[in-house]
């Protein structure tokens, strides 16, 4: 697949070239107030990180800019994984899923990919002065049942409530705690050129499923969220491929700015075949329509992994033999140069960069 890539790469070279003296260079946040694009999870959220908060947080744990921090505490076997995340959602309720579900899976989801086992959560809930009872019960209920049938208790919280029209309705933030053990070593430091990219299923589900529900767009679509937890898929793939190098799940800015942040980080390029990547056609469909790229819309049920070549048959059977991973495909691998670029081989014949989101055309996504 890469010779292939490479090929039609002499094109594309002024406009990488210029697009690599921006990303070598450090971020800059040129915004001088906060927009719905600093919360998309792409380039916005790219720059206000590290350029703002980062810088005035700065530690060792922190710098790899993680899903979730993985530390020592103390002797013993294992090491703490830790992760927290914020859901602001909007509508509350959408197919497949609703603000509680999701942000019990999406915390789960950051301490799986971090190969941990997650072990408990806490819950936080900004409550607006008029929130319908009734709206909060089943919200809860959601949460309860989705930490219930994940195995990972909700052991402490926060209630806090603020006047009418200083928040909408119902924000939630949860934070999760797991164990990763010793011999699971993940890091984007690892990859290599010639490794095999996964993706576990179909991309695109959660943000068109969320964007239909909330502008009541009259399109002939049936698409739910795909909202799941991912823990015991992570633990399959990691016991057949051993030696997988990262993993992450493509939630805001899509399976696109993941691979772009796993390209920047790594100092490697890395090639995708868009005809191997696994979209359902409402799904395609509907961003033909609203002029959006299913590779730049958020999940919250998938994951992304790159593995070692030799380990990669291994790990596409493991992950097709768990049920959230059936539609698992090898969608690209990993090459040398243009290092931290995505590069995409279209379905007619040519390659193009493949960027980080710009903008955000899903606000409050999750």
């Amino acid at each position: 697949m890469s010779s292939r890539i490479e090929s039609s790469l002499p094109v594309q070279l002024g406009r990488m070239e210029r697009a690599r003296v921006v990303r070598d260079g450090e971020p800059r946040l040129r915004d001088t107030h906060i927009t719905l694009s600093h919360g998309s999870g792409g380039k916005s959220s790219h720059a206000l990180i590290e350029s703002l908060i980062l810088p005035a947080f700065r530690n060792p744990l922190l710098d790899g800019v993680a899903d979730a921090a993985v530390f020592h505490a103390g002797q013993g076997n294992g090491r703490i994984a830790m992760t927290t995340d914020s859901y602001v959602v909007s509508p509350l309720f959408f197919p497949g899923g609703d603000i509680g579900k999701l942000a019990v899976h999406g915390t789960i989801n950051d301490l799986a990919v971090a190969g941990a086992r997650p072990l408990a959560l806490s819950v936080g809930l900004i409550l607006e002065e008029g929130l319908d009872m009734e709206i909060l019960r089943r919200v809860i209920a959601s949460m309860a049942e989705a930490a219930s049938s994940a195995g990972v208790p909700v052991v402490t919280g926060d209630t806090k409530v603020v006047h009418r029209g200083k928040a909408d309705q119902l924000f939630v933030n949860t934070t999760g705690v797991g164990i990763v053990e010793d011999s699971v070593r993940l890091g984007v430091d690892t990859i290599q050129p010639g490794d095999a990219v996964l993706v576990s299923g179909y991309i695109g589900d959660h943000g068109m499923a969320v964007m239909l529900a909330r502008e009541a767009l009259e399109l002939e679509a049936n698409i739910e969220s795909d909202s799941a937890p991912l823990h015991t898929l992570v633990a399959a793939l990691l016991a057949a491929a051993p030696n997988t190098r990262t993993i992450k799940d493509p939630t805001r800015g899509g399976v696109a700015t993941t691979l772009n942040e796993i390209a920047s980080r790594a100092r490697v390029a890395i090639a995708i075949e868009e005809e191997s990547v696994p979209v359902r056609q409402a799904v395609r469909g509907a961003c033909e329509i609203l002029g959006l790229d299913p590779l730049h819309i958020a999940n919250e049920g998938k994951l992304v992994a790159i593995v070692p070549r030799a380990e990669s048959e291994a790990a596409l059977a493991a992950l097709r033999a768990h049920p959230l991973g059936r539609d698992a495909a090898v969608v690209g691998n990993v090459q040398v140069d243009p290092a931290g670029m995505v590069l995409l081989r279209t379905g007619v014949g040519g390659s193009r960069v493949l960027d980080m989101l710009v903008g955000d055309p899903l606000p409050r996504i999750c």
